[in-house]
């Protein structure tokens, strides 16, 4: 009866299967609720787009990492029970099991209410939802059908191996479908210099309306725009990839030009504004906020409205 004991191998052990199963639901819900929303975007007035690889990247590299671990510890539990049987009826192992099933019902019910909705809130298409709503029934019935069974000691090493290779199948085709959305790690690295150059550019095109309210005009280029914000502790961007100056042209008395070099084609509506009414009357601040790009060399044209940017200069 002293093999029988719960000893600190037995607890980690078991605690680790566990962990490792809540993480790879999660990551594996998340990873196909990404995909459905790449496929069937949610209807969402601030559709902002940036990160989506990120996001998605997140699940994936969760999934990559966790279910080997999974495996490998639920492997080793198996053979404490082999060899010894007593072990199956540890009370570690029944109290984490229907920790983990209410734990797991908990947070599906949660996903399912946030799916319902969005649904209902017109956010979800019905398609989306059906999707969605059959992935979290799916994997919640799977996780208390397999546990259940477990504890009362019906499915045997080989039913165990079936389900395993099926499960892997599932999160394999699941990490494929990512990496096509996401693309390479080389594309990622990509794309997030193209993000890193519109946060510049924005920055950038702050500084000018910034220093257009402190001197009334507009600065005739980045360098001497440069030594009046460093005096001020402020420091001009430069382009992470290339390590060169953003292009800055005056176009007008109220108008100026921001270019720089992108990798990718974004044509994402990465601005937005609270309805039309203010769509009309800010007209300039939307313009102002487009940053959609294609590959290659891109300018943003840009108009400051006195009115909205008044300048501190007098007379």
């Amino acid at each position: 009866m002293e093999n029988s004991k719960t000893t600190a191998k037995d607890f980690f052990l078991h605690l680790g299967v566990m962990v490792s199963l809540y993480t790879i639901t999660i990551s594996f819900i998340n990873l196909i609720f990404k995909i459905i929303n790449k496929a069937l975007p949610e209807i969402n007035s601030n559709a902002y787009a940036w990160g989506t690889g990120s996001q998605i990247s997140m699940p994936i590299a969760t999934l990559i990492v966790f279910f080997p671990i999974f495996v490998v510890l639920s492997k080793m539990v198996h053979k404490i029970y082999t060899q010894n049987s007593d072990k199956k009826d540890l009370p570690i192992r029944k109290w984490l099991t229907y920790v983990t099933l209410f734990i797991a019902g908990v947070a599906l019910s949660s996903d399912l209410v946030t799916v319902l909705y969005k649904f209902l809130d017109g956010q979800n298409l019905t398609f989306a939802f059906i999707l969605k709503a059959l992935t979290i029934l799916i994997v919640a019935g799977a996780i208390f059908w397999f546990y259940i069974q477990d504890i009362r000691e019906k499915i045997s090493p080989k039913q165990k191996k079936v389900w395993v290779i099926a499960i892997g199948t599932v999160i394999l085709i699941a990490i494929i479908t990512g990496f096509s959305i996401v693309g390479s790690p080389k594309t990622q690295r990509l794309i997030k210099y193209d993000n890193q150059k519109i946060e510049d550019l924005k920055d950038i095109q702050w500084q000018v309306i910034d220093y257009w309210q402190i001197n009334g005009k507009l600065p005739k280029s980045l360098s001497e725009m440069s030594e009046s914000q460093q005096r001020r502790g402020v420091i001009i961007p430069k382009d992470p990839q290339l390590k060169t100056n953003y292009e800055y042209r005056q176009t007008d008395t109220m108008n100026f030009e921001l270019c720089a070099e992108f990798n990718k084609e974004d044509l994402t509506k990465n601005f937005y504004f609270k309805g039309e009414a203010q769509a009309l009357i800010e007209e300039s601040i939307i313009q102002n906020n487009n940053w959609n790009h294609g590959s290659g060399r891109v300018c943003f044209p840009r108009v400051i409205d006195h009115e909205i940017y008044p300048t501190q200069v007098r007379g």
